[in-house]
């Protein structure tokens, strides 16, 4: 199966199920073992297993060949290996902690993913904002003027007003 066609099976196989943060890496400078590395994160375990599961099952429709799946009895981390590509699927506790992105991400592929591509070509026109109905204000509230709030110190209690004369320091205070 050509590659990119293998790639873009993958993308929306993870797309369809919600995977969040799609990523795919071309390793083919960095070992001979595999030419891309897609990174993906589900929620739950529940989520990284149908992720991996729905994606074997997109490659083998379309007559691709899966290699073994790995992680499954878990859920945290799946890896399905499919030949060409290594697909992995982590919650985001453990992609954060391996951060597979330093080690193959030093040349990413850049693909758009299928639901986000129609959003892309044509921009919604954008509507005016409508304004909010106006409240009507009781006749007391209207006529009644709002005091402002007392300022307060940086020790949250509250300021001395402007013309007040300083307080003594207490020689409690002095002392220690």
């Amino acid at each position: 199966m050509d590659l990119r066609k293998l790639q873009r099976i993958v993308v929306d196989a993870l797309d369809d199920i919600k995977a969040q943060d799609i990523r795919v890496f071309d390793t083919t400078s960095l070992t001979e073992l595999f030419d891309r590395v897609i990174i993906a994160t589900g929620t739950s375990n529940r989520q990284t297993r149908a992720l991996a599961a729905h994606v074997r099952d997109k490659v083998k429709e379309a007559g691709g060949k899966v290699v073994s799946m790995e992680g499954t009895d878990t859920g945290e981390w799946v890896l399905v290996d499919l030949g060409d590509a290594v697909v992995h699927i982590m919650q985001p506790a453990i992609r954060v902690y391996y951060n597979l992105e330093e080690l193959w991400g030093a040349k990413p592929v850049r693909m758009r993913i299928e639901a986000a591509a129609p959003a892309a070509k044509k921009p919604a026109a954008k509507k005016p904002a409508a304004k909010a109905p106006a409240t009507k204000k009781s006749a007391a509230q209207a006529s009644t003027p709002r005091k402002p709030a007392a300022k307060r110190s940086a020790a949250g209690k509250p300021a001395a007003p402007a013309g007040a004369p300083a307080r003594k320091r207490s020689s409690r205070a002095a002392a220690g």
